[in-house]
């Protein structure tokens, strides 16, 4: 078995090729549609909390962080997250996410929110936010829209409709 050396770094715009290329993998053209690509359409990613994974000069794994506001409150949008294929369920996508929430919580940002699955981010410290208190411009599934608190009271604070700064 070949030991492969992978390396994260901070996401720079000469990325951006390769991680449109990667998501296109991944997502397909239906992923412009969705309301979390949507709401960051036009406004761009926080390369200093935005994340890159490579094997050589392989983009194997990107995600971004994206400031938006809830209703006057500012927050952070994580995603999308996308790791390629081949190197999915080896903790790729876990790395990147912890490296932007640590960037984050260091930035001094308060609260990041984004659509996914339950069982895979609450190992990562997000949890569902209740039914109502946030909302986004679009349709999207209530039982998806996660937040993981970065400074005690973030949270409570953050009452509205999600939209971008």
């Amino acid at each position: 078995m070949i030991d492969l050396v992978i390396r994260f770094s901070p996401q720079t715009p000469a990325d951006a090729p390769q991680i449109e290329k990667l998501e296109e993998r991944a997502f397909g053209p239906g992923r412009y549609a969705r309301t979390a690509y949507r709401l960051r359409e036009g406004v761009e990613a926080d390369l200093s909390l935005s994340f890159v994974a490579h094997v050589g000069t392989l983009l194997v794994g990107a995600n971004r962080m994206t400031s938006i506001l809830i209703d006057e409150t500012p927050a952070l949008l994580l995603g999308p997250l996308t790791v390629e294929p081949a190197f999915r369920s080896q903790g790729l996508g876990e790395a990147l996410v912890k490296k932007s929430l640590d960037a984050a919580r260091e930035a001094g940002h308060g609260l990041v929110l984004l659509v996914g699955d339950l069982d895979y981010y609450a190992r990562l410290g997000f949890a569902r936010t209740p039914r109502g208190k946030i909302v986004m411009p679009g349709p999207v599934d209530p039982q998806r829209l996660l937040y993981c608190e970065l400074r005690e009271g973030a949270f409570a604070a953050a009452s509205g409709r999600m939209r971008r700064l």
